[in-house]
């Protein structure tokens, strides 16, 4: 069983930066996808970021260029740099991580970014 605890969430002005960290309790397989989900008032959960490699990882287009998604194998942690934030990044961050066809989700840290 893998327990996912996000942390870093909060209200920033657009413009502002935040970081987002999350932990994994057992062991994670570097070749595991982690990654960051959003979901937006409204909207549904969609992908942010995701790694299972230094040289495997992606950004959906609306972010590219201002987050910055990196992990720790060693500590089970992955974490996403977000900056020049602007308020339709508003949401509810999600911790994933995939084993096989499986998904393990955190319970959410919000981010409210403000105009």
């Amino acid at each position: 069983q893998v327990q996912l605890v996000e942390s870093g969430g909060g209200l920033v002005q657009a413009g502002g930066s935040l970081r987002l960290s999350c932990v994994a309790s057992g062991s994670i397989a570097s070749r595991w996808p982690m990654g960051w989900y959003r979901q937006a008032p409204g909207k549904q959960r969609e992908l942010v970021a995701s790694t299972a490699s230094s040289s495997n990882t992606y950004y959906a287009d609306s972010v590219k260029g201002r987050f910055t998604i990196s992990r720790d194998n060693a500590k089970n942690t992955v974490t996403l740099d977000m900056n020049n934030l602007k308020p339709e990044d508003t949401g509810v961050y999600y911790c994933n991580v995939r084993i096989g066809t499986y998904n393990y989700w955190g319970k959410g840290t919000l981010v409210t970014v403000s105009s």
